[in-house]
């Protein structure tokens, strides 16, 4: 009898253990995809900045917007919230975003809001900030690369879509 309790305690600590476990290699996990996102990163690898970025923006209940600012090559010299919204917008001004990207000296940017729906097919009005920012980015020599919505484990590229 005492072996049988010993071992539904042990079955039990094992229970706890792997879910420490599986914790940690989450954990691990994610430090090694924003390490991906480092200052002076490539993204020569748009999987990994997806990866990424669907941690870092793909449960919020409320929208991001942010801007990965990159250099000439295209590294990464940061990745910056710029506003916050509610469950199903974030007003974005072309004028702080045009300050931040000289701020950063950048020659280069990746947009990217999440949509906390978990659908991540552009609205209009994404597709309308998307030419401001980039008319306006234009006007000081910063190129547009991409603007990518996050929503849910999924992320959809402008780019890709023909949209940019």
């Amino acid at each position: 009898m005492s072996t049988r309790n010993s071992l539904l305690i042990h079955d039990h600590q094992l229970g706890l253990v792997r879910q420490a476990t599986a914790e940690e290699i989450i954990n691990s996990a994610r430090a090694c995809i924003a390490n991906s996102m480092r200052r002076g990163a490539s993204l020569a690898s748009p999987a990994a900045a997806r990866d990424y970025l669907v941690l870092r923006f793909g449960e919020l209940q409320h929208e991001v917007f942010s801007i990965i600012y990159l250099d000439n090559r295209h590294r990464v010299i940061e990745c910056q919230e710029l506003f916050r919204g509610t469950i199903d917008a974030a007003g974005v001004h072309p004028r702080e975003v045009v300050k931040e990207a000289l701020r950063h000296n950048a020659a280069a940017c990746v947009l990217v809001h999440n949509h906390p729906s978990g659908v991540a097919e552009p609205s209009p009005a994404d597709e309308l900030i998307t030419r401001r920012l980039k008319d306006a980015l234009q006007l000081v020599d910063i190129r547009v690369l991409d603007h990518l919505v996050v929503a849910g484990a999924g992320c959809l590229s402008f780019a890709e879509r023909g949209l940019l």
